[in-house]
C-alpha cells in the first residue's frame, strides 16, 4: 500500500489516519514498535505521535484542522496494544465542542464538469521538482500552524495537548532524553528517580515528527552537555532513524548524542534498564547505538553457528529455540 500513501501526499489529499504503530516483518510480529510508520517518513504525510490515549483523541481532532487547513495528510500514530488496546478513562469532546474547533467543510479540489481537471496526471522531469517543493513547502508551513491549533484548541477544551515539542524536568537538565509515543511516560518516572538520586536529567517528548521540529528541539536541547535518543525503531546498519534529525537540529554543536533501540516488537521497556542505560549514557560510558536489554548471548551463539555450516537454520526459528519458547535444538 506504499504508493498509495504516497500518492495522496502527493495529490495534497486531506486525509486523517489513525495507525495504530506495529513492528514489520519478517518474522512476522504484530507486537508494538515504530517501523511502520518510521518506513513511511519521506511520504509526505504529517506524522503526530500520541503520548496517552488524551493525546490520541486531542491529536485527532486537530489533525482534521490541520489537514483542512493545508490540504495534506495527517498520520496520528497510536502505539499498537500500549495505547491501542488500553481501556483507560479519557475526556472525550461533545460534538458541539468539535464543531465549533473545526472548519466548515470547503475542498479545495473537487470534480466539477463546469470546470474539468485532471487529478493524478503523470509529471515529467520538467515539473516534478516543483511539484515536489510545493508539497515541502507545505511541511514548512506545517512548524508554524501546528502551535497556533494547538495554542487554540488549549483554550477552548481547556488542557495542553499536541504541539511540536513537550518538555519534562528539562529546562536545567545536563542529560536530556528525547522520544516519542507512549514510552515517555516510563522514560518520565525513570527521570523522577534519577532526579530524586542527584542525576541532572529530563526529558522531551517530540509530537510531531514529520514535520521534524529542528528549531524548537534545539532551542531546547542546545544547552544539555549530553542528548540520548530512544527508538522504537532500527535503520539495519545505521542505528537509530529519529536520531538523524536530532543530529541535524544540532549540527554545529558538540554535544555528544547516544542512541537506545528499544521496545522492538512489542518488547517491555522497564524503568530499571532505562535507569540503568541512562546512567552509563550520563557517564559517556554508552556504546552507540546501544540495544536494550539485548541477549548478546544468544546473538553470538547464532553468528558463531552462521560460520560454522552454511545451512545452519531460518535465523528467528533458531533463536525461539535457543530461548526455549518452542521445542528442539537449533539448527
Amino acid at each position: 500500500m506504499t504508493e498509495a500513501v504516497y500518492n495522496a501526499a502527493g495529490l495534497g489529499l486531506p486525509i486523517v489516519m489513525t495507525i495504530g504503530n506495529r513492528a514489520i516483518g519478517a518474522p512476522i510480529n504484530i507486537w508494538n514498535d515504530h517501523s511502520d510508520s518510521m518506513a513511511l517518513r519521506d511520504a509526505g504525510w504529517i506524522q503526530l505521535y500520541a503520548e496517552t490515549n488524551q493525546d490520541a483523541v486531542d491529536l485527532h481532532i486537530q489533525a482534521f484542522r490541520l489537514a483542512e487547513e493545508l490540504s495534506v495528510p495527517v498520520m496520528v500514530c497510536v502505539d499498537g496494544f500500549i495505547l491501542t488496546h488500553a481501556y483507560e478513562r479519557i475526556d472525550m469532546p461533545d460534538r458541539k465542542q468539535v464543531d465549533a474547533y473545526l472548519p466548515t467543510f470547503e475542498p479545495v479540489q473537487m470534480l466539477d464538469p463546469s470546470e474539468p481537471v485532471t487529478i493524478g496526471a503523470m509529471v515529467g522531469p520538467e515539473a516534478f521538482a516543483e511539484v515536489r517543493y510545493l508539497a515541502h513547502h507545505k511541511h514548512l508551513r506545517a512548524i508554524d500552524v501546528i502551535p497556533d491549533l494547538s495554542a487554540e484548541y488549549g483554550r477552548q477544551f481547556g488542557r495542553e495537548t499536541g504541539g511540536l515539542i513537550k518538555f519534562y524536568r528539562s529546562e536545567d537538565a545536563e542529560t536530556v532524553v528525547v522520544g516519542l509515543g507512549s514510552v515517555m511516560g516510563t522514560i518520565k518516572e525513570a527521570v523522577d528517580e534519577m532526579r530524586d538520586d542527584g542525576v541532572s536529567i529530563g526529558a522531551v517528548t517530540v509530537v510531531s515528527f514529520c514535520p521534524f521540529p529542528m528549531l524548537a528541539l534545539r532551542a531546547q536541547l542546545e544547552k544539555a552537555k549530553r542528548v540520548i535518543v530512544v527508538e522504537k525503531c532500527l535503520a539495519d546498519g545505521l542505528g537509530g532513524i529519529v536520531v538523524g534529525s536530532v543530529r541535524m537540529a544540532l549540527r554545529g554543536l558538540s554535544t555528544p548524542i547516544y542512541t537506545i533501540i528499544a521496545g522492538l516488537g512489542g518488547r517491555a521497556i522497564t524503568q530499571a534498564s532505562l535507569r540503568q542505560a541512562f546512567g552509563k549514557a550520563a557517564a559517556d560510558e554508552i556504546d552507540d547505538p546501544h540495544f536494550l536489554d539485548l541477549d548478546w548471548e544468544v546473538v553470538d551463539r547464532e553468528l558463531a553457528r552462521g560460520k560454522e555450516k552454511r545451512r545452519s537454520g531460518p535465523i528467528a526459528e533458531n533463536i525461539l529455540r535457543e530461548m526455549g519458547l518452542v521445542g528442539g535444538k537449533p539448527v
